[in-house]
């Protein structure tokens, strides 16, 4: 059973940084693309950042130039390194992957069950 654990949420001030992390394991043979999403208080789900196999990136026009995503393959683990925090950018933040299992004969999506991250002013 493939799952996604994220870590490195909390309580972040204005300007400042935080990183989160999200591993995947289970059973896995291949991770294609790797996101991580957002939800504020009543807001939808949007995307954050994505990262394909091969390492290209997209970003959130809100989120561009201060939060950086990455990739260990070797660990199974996409990161989202945060900087020049603002307030709008608390929210709970969710990891998101395509992942082809031994389970599975097609990739699959599977979510991470979020981190909290807020931002005080």
């Amino acid at each position: 059973q493939v799952q996604l654990v994220e870590s490195g949420g909390g309580l972040g001030q204005a300007g400042g940084s935080l990183r989160l992390s999200c591993a995947a394991s289970g059973g896995i043979l291949r991770i294609n693309g790797m996101a991580w999403y957002r939800q504020g208080p009543g807001k939808q789900r949007e995307l954050v950042a994505a990262i394909t196999g091969a390492g290209s990136t997209n970003y959130a026009d809100s989120v561009k130039g201060r939060f950086t995503i990455s990739r260990d393959n070797a660990k199974n683990t996409v990161y989202l390194q945060m900087n020049s925090l603002k307030p709008e950018d608390t929210a709970v933040y969710y990891c998101h992957a395509d992942v082809l299992s031994g389970s599975n004969w097609f990739a699959q999506a599977y979510w991470g069950q979020g981190t909290q991250v807020t931002v005080s002013s």
